[in-house]
């Protein structure tokens, strides 16, 4: 009895061991792109050095395959498609989703050179309300879909929602050209972008959605079926 109780102390010290030596995050990781696979297609994702509490705590999740099986549980058309709610994993049809996470929060990370153009990933948080700081999740992001705007549209957001502060010129022909959610800006971090798998993006965000008390899931779940670490491909 004694002898198997110790096998089994030392099975769950190198259980422990490995799980430790996967969470940390090396020079290396922070070379290389995330794949993400979903039910409804695979998106490439590079995270940014200008945020780099964001980059490791998503590159230390994806090592230990925190986002395995987790649901987009929050999807709106023309705005942008939710996921990483623990809570998503085994959650029942029609069940509210958006509340789980981790026990902690990481600081914001506003950049003069990251925004909210499509297909950026960007942390959800709390409202301000309650978090002054602007703390993101732990694990909750979203990526961005959007719209395409005009100029007019741009001078009513600067005017209306951003309370006078002016979108940069390079920042405006984005969101003219490719889209985006311009009135987030400063607002929530922003931390990397999709560069492979945009039409994945789009997808998603047309997929019927509830209307009920789990408003906004999609009625069918779409699945991230695995995020990994893949080789970063030299651009040509």
């Amino acid at each position: 009895m004694k002898k198997s109780i110790v096998l089994l102390l030392n099975c769950l010290m190198v259980i422990f061991a490995v799980a430790q030596k996967d969470s940390t995050v090396t020079k290396k990781d922070r070379k290389r792109d995330v794949l993400m696979r979903t039910t409804m297609g695979d998106m490439v994702i590079r995270l940014s050095d200008s945020t780099p509490l964001h980059r490791d705590n998503f590159l230390k999740l994806v090592k230990v395959h925190f986002y395995d099986s987790l649901l987009f549980h929050r999807v709106i058309q023309n705005f942008m498609i939710q996921g990483g709610d623990p809570n998503s994993k085994y959650a029942e049809a029609g069940k509210p989703l958006g509340n789980g996470g981790l026990n902690y929060t990481v600081p914001a990370e506003f950049s003069t050179t990251l925004f909210h153009k499509k297909g950026v990933i960007a942390a959800a948080r709390t409202g301000d309300n309650v978090n002054p700081t602007k703390a993101s999740s732990s694990c909750q992001f979203y990526i961005a879909q959007g719209r395409i705007y005009t100029d007019a549209g741009l001078d009513s957001v600067e005017t209306y929602r951003l309370n006078g502060k002016k979108i940069p010129t390079e920042w405006r022909e984005a969101y003219k050209t490719i889209g985006g959610i311009p009135h987030l800006d400063q607002g929530y971090t922003v931390y990397g972008e999709v560069i492979k798998g945009l039409d994945v993006i789009d997808r998603i965000a047309a997929t019927p959605t509830s209307r009920g008390a789990d408003r906004d899931r999609p009625i069918e779940n779409v699945r991230i079926l695995q995020a990994k670490l893949i080789k970063r491909k030299k651009s040509k």
